[in-house]
């Protein structure tokens, strides 16, 4: 008997489920938040993302020999 597993790693992840519970919170009005605080998850995650990738750019392109001193 031959068994095989696979797991999926999908989702929502937190960022999702805190933007679906501001959005909830927000149509019920239970926060009387503007739209921009009740989709900032997103929003701040996304902001995030795109500074680490540009740090990651940043120091990729940095030329170590650049550095060194000559004797």
């Amino acid at each position: 008997m031959s068994q095989s597993s696979s797991s999926s790693s999908g989702g929502i992840g937190f960022v999702g489920l805190l933007t679906i519970a501001f959005i909830v919170l927000k149509l019920t009005h239970v926060i009387d938040w503007p739209w921009l605080w009740v989709l900032s998850p997103m929003w701040i995650s996304a902001i995030i993302i795109i500074a680490i990738l540009i740090v990651i750019l940043i120091i990729s392109n940095v030329d170590p020999h650049r550095w060194r001193t000559r004797k």
